[in-house]
């Protein structure tokens, strides 16, 4: 396979040049913070509101760390209850917020189209907070869910039915928030599954498919090298825990069902079936659905044809999950 016409075919060139223009300003900000932070101030905001049957709001945590969420409430529903679940943004973890337009869109669908109370968090960037700020705030969150629950969550909120997910970045916050989880004792939140959306792993090893999709888009590792260096600890290399996880959660008893969404232009992709590999051999329950033309960040565009698909893939684990945990 090459990164030849099969993934560029597929893509409106609306969508193309948002892609390019995307990597032209990864590429800024590799060469200089002072250029992410920039663009991070300028990048467009998307205010809290209510439409197309999904409401949302803020809440703040705590204030100084910027810890906060964005809470998505479907206002028509087919059922008496609701999952929850709580979102992970993508990012590389040195970019992007709930309140950024394409990951506002993508929980309101979420939210929308799953029928799910959806919890999206806000957690500290790198590199100016490195490892484990960000697991450290996933975990928080949860905390502070379960320890307001129906102050701030609707009634009709099935805390028995909770979900932890992410894309990228956010993929391997939700691992790493899952782990922490287990070993939490919670009052009310049960977690029954973790959705990881081609979750971002890594290691020293150059492995195949990071060398043969040099040339695929969104993602190369020029800019997963200063991803990780920007995130974990100095004088840390790929083979951190952080990044290297491999799915090893064999002291891990409570680790809930796990679907992992692997796309076939992404560079990523060993990583992942790595990952899935590791869950299997501690014993724990892993879906893995592909999709062969799939680039990294495909579920950013929903204009894309396997965004429906994947769409329909998470609603069915969730469905599936929720009948299980009853």
């Amino acid at each position: 396979m090459t990164t030849g016409s099969s993934w560029r075919d597929q893509i409106p060139w609306t969508t193309g040049l948002l892609i390019a223009a995307q990597g032209l300003l990864t590429d800024a900000a590799c060469r200089s913070n002072l250029i992410r932070r920039l663009l991070l101030l300028l990048e467009p905001k998307s205010p809290p509101y209510s439409a197309n049957g999904v409401a949302s709001s803020d809440l703040t945590v705590d204030p100084s760390r910027n810890l906060w969420f964005r809470l998505y409430l479907p206002s028509t529903t087919s059922s008496s209850t609701l999952p929850l679940i709580f979102y992970f943004h993508g990012g590389g973890f040195v970019a992007f917020a709930p309140n950024s337009i394409v990951y506002d869109k993508f929980c309101r669908t979420l939210a929308r189209d799953l029928q799910s109370v959806v919890v999206s968090v806000n957690y500290r960037l790198a590199p100016d907070h490195r490892y484990p700020c960000q697991y450290e705030d996933g975990l928080e969150i949860l905390k502070f869910i379960d320890a307001r629950n129906y102050s701030i969550l609707p009634s009709s909120t099935d805390l028995n039915r909770c979900f932890i997910a992410g894309d990228s970045a956010g993929g391997n916050i939700a691992h790493h928030v899952t782990v922490r989880a287990s070993y939490h004792v919670f009052e009310k939140v049960r977690i029954i599954g973790l959705v990881a959306i081609q979750p971002f792993f890594g290691g020293e090893e150059r492995t195949e498919s990071e060398l043969r999709l040099v040339g695929a888009p969104m993602l190369n590792t020029k800019w997963t090298d200063w991803m990780w260096r920007s995130v974990l600890p100095w004088g840390s290399d790929r083979d951190h825990e952080a990044a290297n996880v491999c799915g090893d959660v064999t002291r891990v008893v409570k680790f809930p069902s796990t679907v992992v969404l692997v796309g076939g232009y992404d560079p990523l992709q060993d990583w992942q079936r790595r990952y899935c590999a590791g869950l299997r051999k501690s014993g724990k329950e892993v879906e893995v659905v592909e999709f062969p033309n799939a680039i990294h960040s495909f579920c950013c565009f929903p204009e894309l044809p396997q965004f429906g698909l994947a769409m329909a893939t998470l609603k069915e684990f969730i469905q599936k999950q929720s009948a299980v945990s009853k």
